[in-house]
Order: structure tokens, then sequence, then C-alpha cells
């Protein structure tokens, strides 16, 4: 066998690297807020308006001036008369004078005249008034400046508040709103996802003996989304050259394609005889488990990256490699202690999958590529350096899920 002229048993960091020289930088498309969580912002976001457009309320209770209330206490009670209210969406209209005051709410703008307020826990309605009258009060307790939100205390109108490059969480789509952003710019890449191998079946169906159903699929669409990817789902291809051709025909526009499956040793690994023969590759095999045999190339100019067809490796060779080149950031990691061994592997970086418990971790009693139970049941991957074996009360990273 001729010796290949790519890279092969390349490290996890070296696969990062060639996978994302590949990659075409993303198109910035305009998506609405409901749809672009986990993208990438792809320009500055300026706000629209000042937060809060006016200086308001933190808490329930009256709006007043704070010195008409300095020598309030709770036994020399200061009184106020109640000219109104204002609440959010309803302001009081109007001025308030020397000893008076406006009933509150959370939100609410505070009235001209006011610069303080007194909570409802320190306010005594006049006998035989309610809270919901004019009236007067007696405050036991002076008001305090300092339960105002001022105006623009959040943002002002005009300033840049998110800035390119920003990935959309959940968070930073609700001040998106704020902003009074209806819809976004963001770096969004459309990625085919097809899955490979006679013995895969949509769930829902039938098995025959020794099939499996389309679990990589559905876990890897699932991850793309959570990515911010656009998804262009190629459906499932059998063990078949010709079959396999066909499906990727339907990947045009796409920017990405993900496979699952055929990238091994065997007779049947189709998709690394396509790349091989027909196609171009950047590297084959990764110096990690589970997902050693991951393939990164070209096909027609299309970048293809190969994930293993065992479901555990193909989503922790996601995780690992794909993931952190497409959104910019890896998985957070930490330093915990090792509840239990973790072996190290000869020449390989182990991605054991770990159960935290406080500031400890432990190993998941079956780490089998198939064993997609794993994945579900852990909190982690437990990171071991080739030839390090972690023994249990050492410190160890973990790669949180």
């Amino acid at each position: 066998m001729t010796a290949p002229t790519f890279p092969m048993h390349v490290s996890v960091a070296q696969a990062r690297e060639l996978f994302a020289t590949l990659l075409p930088a993303p198109p910035v498309v305009t998506l609405p807020l409901r749809e672009a969580l986990g993208c990438t912002l792809g320009a500055d976001l300026t706000a629209l308006v000042s937060h809060p457009s006016a200086t308001e309320s933190a808490l329930d209770g009256i709006a007043c001036r704070e010195a008409d209330t300095l020598t309030a206490s709770a036994g020399a009670p200061v009184a106020l008369r109640v000219v109104g209210e204002s609440r959010a969406g309803e302001p009081f209209a109007g001025e308030v004078g020397p000893g008076e005051c406006v009933r509150i709410y959370t939100g609410a703008p505070l009235p001209p005249g006011t610069d303080s307020i007194c909570p409802v826990e320190q306010l005594r309605e006049e006998e035989g008034t309610s809270a919901g009258e004019r009236g007067s009060v007696e405050l036991l307790r002076p008001a305090r400046p300092g339960d105002v939100r001022p105006e623009g205390g959040d943002f002002h109108a005009g300033e840049t508040v998110m800035s390119a490059g920003l990935r959309l969480t959940p968070a930073r789509l609700a001040l998106a709103a704020a902003l009074g952003h209806a819809q976004v710019p963001v770096r969004r890449w459309r990625v085919a996802l097809l899955s490979t191998g006679d013995e895969v079946v949509a769930p829902g169906q039938p098995l025959a003996p020794g099939q499996v159903y389309d679990s990589n699929r559905v876990g890897l669409a699932a991850l793309l989304t959570e990515a911010g990817c656009e998804v262009l789902d190629l459906g499932h291809a059998p063990d078949s050259p010709t079959a396999l051709r066909e499906r990727l025909s339907a990947a045009g526009g796409a920017d990405l394609l993900l496979t699952s499956g055929g990238v091994s040793m065997g007779r049947y690994d189709f998709m690394r005889d396509l790349l091989l023969g027909e196609g171009e590759i950047t590297f084959w095999k990764v110096k990690m488990r589970p997902g050693g045999p991951a393939l990164c190339g070209r096909w027609g100019g299309l970048p293809v990256f190969g994930l293993p067809g065992n479901p555990v490796s193909s989503l922790v060779v996601f995780q690992v490699i794909v993931r952190p080149v497409l959104t910019g950031e890896p998985l957070p990691t930490r330093q915990v202690t090792a509840a239990t061994p973790f072996a190290s592997l000869a020449d390989k970086t182990a991605f054991w999958r770990g159960v935290l418990a406080g500031d400890e971790v432990r190993e998941y009693p079956r780490q089998g590529s198939g064993v997609l139970r794993s994945l579900s049941d852990a909190d982690a991957l437990v990171v071991v350096p080739e030839g390090q074996d972690i023994a249990a009360g050492e410190r160890v990273e973990v790669m949180l899920l």
C-alpha cells in the first residue's frame, strides 16, 4: 500500500486546527431573535432605546422628597399626603409638592418633584384608609434615594452594547430584545448531515437482526442546532458507493458536510474510500478514544468531516473537535478530584465518561463506544492524557457536557 500523503494519527489540537483551515468564513444572515439561539453575532448591536427609559422605582412603596422624611422614625413617624399613584405603563401625571407623595410600584417612573422611595414595609396607612386610596400615610423610616433605577442605568440609546463575535445565549438574546432589535445579523454555517450504514434504520421502523436505530443523526442534528447551525438533513445512505454519491450530490449550498459511519478500516467503509479515490483527505485518525477513526477532507470542494459510526464516538468527536471550531468556544472545563481511578492509554488522549458529585468525579461503569446510555447519564468527559493514569484522589480536568 502506498504511503498516505496526508497526516494520520493527529492530536486533538491538530485535528481542530486542520479542520478550521478547511471551513470558509460563515455567511452573515439576518434572523428573528427566536431563531438565533447558539449563533454568533455577525455585527455590533447598538441600543435603539435607553434602559430604563426613565428614572424608575426598584420596589413597591411611595415616591416622595427625601427632605420631607429625614426625621421619620418608628417612635415619631412622618405623615405625607397621597396625591396619586404611578405604575409601570401608566405614570403619575403631575408634579409632587412638599409634604406630598405618590403610591408607586416596581418599574414605575418617579414623578416630577420626587427623588426617593419609601418601601411599603416602612409605611403605616392612616386609620380607615386602604392602600388603594389617597388619604395619607405615615413613614416609619426616612425614604431611600438608592431605591431608584436611574434613566439609562443599564444602557443609553446609541451605545454599542453587544460586539460582533458573541455567541447568542438566552441571556444575550433577551438583551438584544431589550436593545430594541427584533432580528439580528448572525454568522451561521449551513451543515449537510448524512448517516450511513446498511444496519441503520429510522426510529419507529421494525428492526431486522443486526440492525440499529439511527440515533447518530438525531443527536448530531440537535448538537448542530445547539451550535447555531442550519441543518440540511440528507437522510441516510446504505453501504454503497453509488448510494453515497447520490446522497452527497444533495449537499449543494452547504458550507460543511458532516457524516457518520464509513470512515474506519473495514471493507464496507465507503465514505473513506470515496474521499481517498475521488476527493481530498486532510487528515485521517485522531489520537483519542473514543473516536479515533475520524476523517476530514473535501468532496467536490465541499469541506467534509467524517465521524465514526459508533454512537458514543460520533457524539464525543463532535463535542471535542467539531463543536469548538463551529462555535469558537470549546466545552467548559474545570478541575475536580477523581473519586475513582481513570486509566490512560499509551498513545491516545482518553475522554472517559464521568459522573460528577460536587467537586468529585467517578468513572461511569461502562465505557464502550456503543453504550450511548453512558453519554446520557454522564455529566462530563474526563480528560486523561496519554500515558498518565489518574489515581483516586488526584485532580483531573473534566469537560462539562
